[in-house]
């Protein structure tokens, strides 16, 4: 007696018992060896002995224990259950065998995309395979960093105009390597804005003067963020797109217009932490482990204040502002060598991070020790 389903069975949600895989994953070996169709069809027992019986985990029965919903059900195509009956004339053909089972996932893609799920991120392969996301950007952008930094050390003493030059490439650079850094590539109006927003701050504050330094920035950002806003508000991307968008703009404006705080410090400030940024990153770069590398950056940056201190008048106070603007350095080449970043993230945010995120400490601790 046949056990496959009666034809006058209901279709709406293709019955309790029914499993839509099982004509997609049934084995090769379950049809009639040639030969033996006739003797098979007609003789349950030959059937028998011609047929595999698969037992055990898989690695298309693991797939298939996470079935859809009974509700997702009603969007895989009808079967034809008149075709899984066996044929009783001798002249019919042998069934069609299923499709071979898919390979596992290349190397490009995670077991996420089982599920349906977009492609995974450099990052995330890292991972999986047992790697660090974490790549360092190394001692050639770490070289860029130390001359950035010495023209803002070199130039804070000549005067504000002349530190704007070196501070306005920090700025632009800045913009585009926040951008770059969380994926989103190309951005020009994302990062022409925020590259905008610290332009208006640095004349902002060349108008007012370093005594209103903290109102040209926070206005200035108060301000470009109601812009990003009604940026967003006018694309026509979908939501989470432009909530993205959003936040990477809005970041990456602040940091742009943070690095302002090098030109609202005071001058022998901004040598003295320019100075221990620089040394620090070079000192990051060397090949060490990260904890002795660490804690040779921050020496090496607390020499560089007192030396460059007892020349600007700041003397063993330099220790302090280059030992402090060292830890906000190497917190920004930390972000910086996060998520598996590209080359280009490198010797962009790799370059400007470490300085802009030295700014504030550069202006609230020189103002605390003149």
């Amino acid at each position: 007696m046949s056990n496959q389903p009666s034809s006058n069975q209901p279709y709406e949600g293709y019955g309790e018992g029914y499993d839509p895989y099982a004509q997609q994953h049934r084995p090769q070996h379950a049809q009639a060896w040639p030969g033996h169709q006739q003797q098979a069809y007609h003789d349950p027992q030959a059937a028998q002995q011609y047929t595999q019986q698969w037992q055990g985990q898989t690695w298309d029965t693991q797939v298939q224990q996470s079935r859809p919903a009974a509700s997702d059900l009603a969007y895989f195509p009808p079967q034809n259950h008149q075709a899984e009956q066996p044929s009783h004339d001798p002249h019919a053909q042998a069934p069609a065998t299923a499709p071979p089972a898919p390979a596992p996932p290349e190397s490009a893609y995670g077991p996420s995309t089982l599920s349906g799920n977009a492609r995974i991120t450099d990052a995330q392969r890292a991972r999986l395979e047992g790697r660090s996301p974490i790549i360092e950007p190394g001692m050639q952008p770490a070289g860029l960093t130390a001359v950035l930094a010495l023209l803002l050390s070199v130039t804070a003493q000549i005067g504000s105009y002349a530190l704007v030059v070196p501070l306005v490439v920090l700025q632009a650079v800045t913009a585009a390597g926040w951008f770059r850094l969380n994926g989103m590539w190309p951005a020009r109006q994302g990062i022409a804005l925020a590259f905008a927003g610290a332009l208006v701050a640095d004349v902002a504050l060349l108008a007012a003067g370093r005594d209103n330094g903290p109102a040209a920035i926070l206005g200035t950002l108060g301000v470009w963020v109601l812009l990003s806003l009604v940026m967003q508000l006018r694309s026509h991307a979908d939501a989470d797109t432009r909530i993205t968008g959003l936040m990477a703009t809005i970041a990456s404006a602040a940091l742009a217009i943070v690095a302002t705080g090098h030109l609202a410090a005071d001058p022998d400030a901004v040598t003295v932490g320019a100075a221990g940024v620089a040394v620090a990153i070079l000192a990051r770069a060397i090949p060490l482990p990260t904890v002795a590398s660490v804690v040779v950056s921050l020496l090496a940056a607390a020499g560089a204040g007192i030396a460059v201190g007892g020349m600007t008048g700041l003397g063993a106070k330099g220790a302090l502002l280059g030992a402090v603007a060292a830890v906000c350095a190497l917190i920004g080449h930390r972000v910086a060598s996060y998520d598996y970043p590209s080359r280009f993230v490198h010797f962009t945010a790799g370059v400007a991070l470490p300085l802009t995120a030295a700014a504030p400490a550069v202006y609230l601790l020189g103002r605390a020790l003149t």
